[in-house]
């Protein structure tokens, strides 16, 4: 074993990290979501997806500001650090942690459910499993190839879920779509709203892990115009699709018999062209681009959070290894596998408040996420005060009113799950008690990492050195 000042290779271009903003989230086009109609419905599911497509709007124009200033693997992690100091730091790293660890299994099964359809043989868990092993080799290999691979699949996805509306608009009925489309009612009563809040996962599922591109920023080309860009046009394009999907799906029939499973666009397709069409094989097929898009961006995302927390000391050291030849962190990819195919494994195993262990694994996954949004958000607030003179390649228009409606519209999203999702918050806070504890007891791991200037704000980014890091 070495010590080398050879870091992550910059390698990534404009189109690459929109792919990888894109790719992160469009799995969620493809399931989940359809969860939510079974708490709210159809129209009551449409406002909170509108809901929370703003808060993102807001989100992602306002995390630009960081990602740019800061371009450092650790993402949220880095810009909490800089702002409030190691705890701070500890909180980001967490949540984003449980938002990136905890959402590739849930994605693996969805795989392994696709695949079911069109091979009823096979164990949508080994799929899963499969899918694992192949996706962390391939992110082993180097992230030229894997962000390649990357832009590839999303473009893809994207196509397929194009031809999937122009598949079933013959079909679509609007009255299918509204039909009890307010939590089983016709019409809107107060009754709907507390479905439409505890459908708030699910929506924030359609958006979840764009900001994952943060933490491929150390790997990017000229981060200050590409990141801002890749953002931008991921949000739009994102925005499009997730409406665009769910209103054809909740058109093409009985919307009820979509809920609460893991393949709803098949199924939806079906009901227009019949099981036996070659439309619905080749959805199946090119479906799976888009749960692999996701899949392979975020198993992507969580190595590079290990690896930054494990550089700075949060995480044991031996995780922030990166690959000699590849130059990779592939220690920290398959920490993360393992963690995953565990929870896979699980999946009969567990049930929380009555649903399965998908639904869980996404309602704990948008935990870590509106966490780590809200500590973002007060990480720019504070930053703005306490460094005014920090490089801002790109500034958050309309400050400060833009990022302070991400801010109350994340933590209105963190009450309604909270009060809806007791058991799952409980689990987060004894989870974050747990790796608070581990955090003082590893003080001297903090102690012997390398000085990291955009952690510490010793530097502009800009002028930040290369990190010691370890390879072998």
């Amino acid at each position: 074993m070495s010590t080398t000042t050879t870091g992550l290779a910059k390698r990534l271009g404009g189109w690459q990290l929109w792919g990888i903003a894109v790719g992160l989230v469009i799995s969620g086009e493809y399931f989940g979501w359809s969860y939510g109609w079974a708490q709210a419905g159809t129209m009551g599911f449409m406002l909170t997806a509108l809901f929370v497509a703003l808060m993102y709007s807001a989100f992602i124009f306002s995390f630009t500001e960081l990602t740019t200033a800061i371009p450092h693997a650790g993402g949220p992690f880095a810009y909490a650090r800089r702002a409030f100091g190691p705890f701070g730091g500890l909180v980001a790293g967490f949540a984003t942690l449980c938002e990136f660890v905890f959402a590739p299994p849930a994605i693996a099964l969805a795989i392994g459910a696709y695949l079911n359809v069109q091979f009823p043989a096979l164990d949508a868990k080994w799929i899963a499993v499969g899918a694992y092993l192949l996706f962390m080799a391939l992110n082993i290999v180097g992230v030229g190839i894997a962000a390649t691979f990357e832009l590839c699949v999303t473009l893809l996805a994207v196509f397929e879920l194009l031809v999937f509306m122009g598949v079933v608009a013959p079909g679509f009925d609007w009255s299918n779509f509204t039909r009890g489309g307010w939590a089983g009612a016709d019409t809107f009563s107060v009754a709907a709203i507390g479905g439409m809040f505890a459908a708030i996962p699910f929506a924030i599922w359609f958006f979840l892990a764009i900001e994952g591109a943060a933490m491929a920023a150390e790997e990017a080309k000229d981060p200050s115009r590409t990141i801002p860009r890749a953002y931008i046009g991921g949000i739009l394009t994102l925005t499009v699709l997730a409406l665009g999907v769910m209103v054809m799906a909740g058109g093409a029939g009985d919307w009820t018999q979509l809920a609460n499973i893991n393949d709803p666009l098949p199924q939806a397709m079906k009901m227009i062209v019949g099981s036996e069409s070659g439309w619905l094989h080749m959805l199946v097929w090119l479906g799976l681009f888009g749960l692999v898009a996701s899949f392979h961006g975020i198993i992507m995302g969580y190595s590079r959070q290990i690896y930054a927390l494990a550089r700075a000391g949060y995480l044991p050291p031996f995780l922030a290894v990166v690959h000699p030849r590849f130059k990779t962190p592939h220690r920290a990819i398959l920490a993360g596998g393992v963690i995953g195919m565990a929870a896979i494994f699980s999946d009969n195993l567990i049930q929380i408040g009555g649903l399965p262990l998908t639904a869980n694994i996404v309602t704990l996954s948008v935990f870590g996420a509106i966490v780590m949004y809200i500590v973002s958000m007060l990480s720019l607030f504070r930053l703005r005060k306490q460094e005014p003179g920090l490089a801002r390649p790109f500034r958050a228009p309309g400050y400060p009113l833009l990022p302070a409606l991400a801010l109350c519209m994340a933590l209105v999203c963190l009450a309604s799950m909270v009060w809806y999702n007791t058991q799952l918050a409980l689990f987060f806070v004894v989870s974050l008690a747990l790796a608070t504890a581990y955090y003082y007891l590893t003080a001297h791991h903090r102690a012997a990492a390398a000085h990291d200037p955009m952690l510490h704000g010793a530097a502009k980014p800009a002028e930040a050195p290369a990190l010691a890091v370890r390879v072998e």
